[in-house]
């Protein structure tokens, strides 16, 4: 059994490597087993690369508006109180609306396989944006 207790351990960083925008990560408990839980927060616009999660990924939508997609062209719009799992090898992205940031809580289970950022163009049809 593990538990954190509030903001003892590592301060929020700046992600960009496998991001398109500002996205800013917080650990909400040290990774270990295998899981890795972070609060992350999108400003307007930004997203993650597309990417896969070897267990799969919990995402609980805590603030603003955003959107998930998966390769095969599936895709919603995220508000508060949403959640979603993406299974295992599942390919998707997810990420801000352009009007409004995104904080999103992330349990992501096994490893993430990182893959090519999603096209400007990919985004703007996704979210619906002309």
């Amino acid at each position: 059994m593990r538990i954190a207790r509030g903001r003892t351990h590592a301060p929020s960083e700046q992600r960009d490597a496998t991001f398109t925008g500002g996205v800013w990560a917080d650990p909400v408990l040290p990774p270990g087993d295998g899981i890795v839980v972070n609060n992350v927060f999108f400003e307007p616009a930004a997203r993650t690369h597309w990417h896969t999660h070897e267990v799969g990924q919990v995402l609980y939508i805590l603030a603003g508006e955003g959107r998930v997609q998966s390769r095969d062209g599936t895709g919603f719009t995220l508000t508060a109180g949403d959640t979603v799992h993406i299974p295992a090898g599942e390919e998707h992205w997810h990420g801000a609306s352009q009007a409004s940031y995104l904080l999103h809580l992330a349990v992501s289970v096994g490893e993430t396989r990182w893959l090519e950022p999603v096209a400007d163009d990919d985004y703007r049809e996704a979210i619906g944006a002309r």
